[in-house]
């Protein structure tokens, strides 16, 4: 089957289209007929050499598709083949073909079209595990979402809007601005014209943020914690502005605050199948009712998958890139 594959690791210049054996399913797997692959951060990692897959993962780049069963396991129940679905994945999205634990096999929501599907399982259980199932955001609660006009930034705005909470977000131009209150942010602030926790300070009258989404790590640690509100959970998932950071741990305690650090991709079958169970019993429905809904800024095919990724470094998208098979 035709696949991407990295020769060695680098630039845009060392993803090829190649050749590499059909999956075969294990006794719990499926095999899906890709129709679309979600395009992440992660990947770019990926292809740079900075984030390898997981033991037992596919090599592939690729953590969330789209696309028609076409092979079943022998203990697999409850899936035939021709179903649509999406996925997620610890690896193997940017192929024809991949084969998937079922736990990590959801169907397509409502009203939804499959191509759209793929921007879906990597920043919903993304979303859903670390705002709602660690942080407990609760109805009434300050969220602030750092990168709000992201794929996963644009979903964990309409998440917080759907449960009540009230959004803040930072982004980087006024028309990212203008994109993010759209989806339903109460406060949209431009990182690069103002000062963000000034402003979170300003628009929560001191008060601070419940809890907090970030991608971006050490560069934003200090703030955030400057930021949080009492009893405050600050969810680290993204270490875009460095590793290493320094924390004053009089004001966290001071606040009772909580720094959480989080990922998604090394979590075990069993633990992905209980985060996308509750993602298909709560934002399924809330899809299904158009209140929430996945952005696709672009989608390119498979061959030019270089331009994919050169278009995510640019960081001048609204949402999700995909790419289409």
């Amino acid at each position: 089957m035709r696949a991407v594959v990295c020769e060695g690791a680098g630039g845009i210049d060392v993803l090829k289209i190649g050749e590499i054996p059909d999956p075969e399913p294990a006794v719990d797997e499926v095999v899906i007929d890709v129709v679309a692959a979600g395009v992440n951060r992660a990947d770019l990692m990926q292809r740079q050499g900075f984030y390898p897959p997981p033991p037992g993962a596919p090599g592939t780049i690729g953590l969330e598709v789209s696309g028609r069963i076409s092979a079943v396991g022998s203990e697999v129940e409850g899936w035939s083949v021709g179903d649509e679905c999406c996925a997620l994945l610890a690896g193997g999205g940017y192929a024809e073909k991949v084969a998937v634990p079922v736990p990590q096999v959801m169907p397509v929501p409502d009203g939804l079209d499959l191509v759209s599907a793929a921007a879906l399982p990597e920043v919903v259980a993304t979303v859903w595990s670390n705002i709602f199932m660690t942080a407990h955001l609760k109805d009434g609660e300050t969220l602030l979402v750092h990168g709000g006009s992201s794929g996963i930034g644009s979903m964990a705005i309409q998440l917080g809007v759907a449960h009540g909470a009230r959004v803040l977000t930072t982004v980087g131009s006024p028309e990212k601005m203008e994109f993010c209150t759209r989806l339903g942010a109460d406060v949209a602030i431009n990182y690069k014209e103002a000062e963000w926790a000034s402003v979170v300070q300003e628009a929560t009258k001191g008060a601070g943020a419940d809890v907090i989404l970030d991608i971006v790590g050490a560069k934003y640690l200090t703030d955030n914690v400057k930021a949080l509100a009492f009893d405050g959970r600050l969810v680290v998932i993204g270490m875009q502005g460095g590793v290493k950071g320094e924390v004053d741990l009089g004001r966290l305690m001071s606040r009772r605050g909580t720094i959480i650090a989080a990922g998604l991709r090394s979590r075990s079958v069993e633990d992905k199948g209980r985060i996308l169970a509750e993602v298909v019993g709560h934002v399924w429905p809330l899809i299904a009712e158009k209140k929430v809904r996945p952005v696709v800024h672009t989608t390119f095919p498979l061959a030019e998958v270089a331009r994919a990724h050169e278009a995510m470094e640019a960081s001048s998208h609204l949402g999700k890139i995909l790419l289409t098979l």
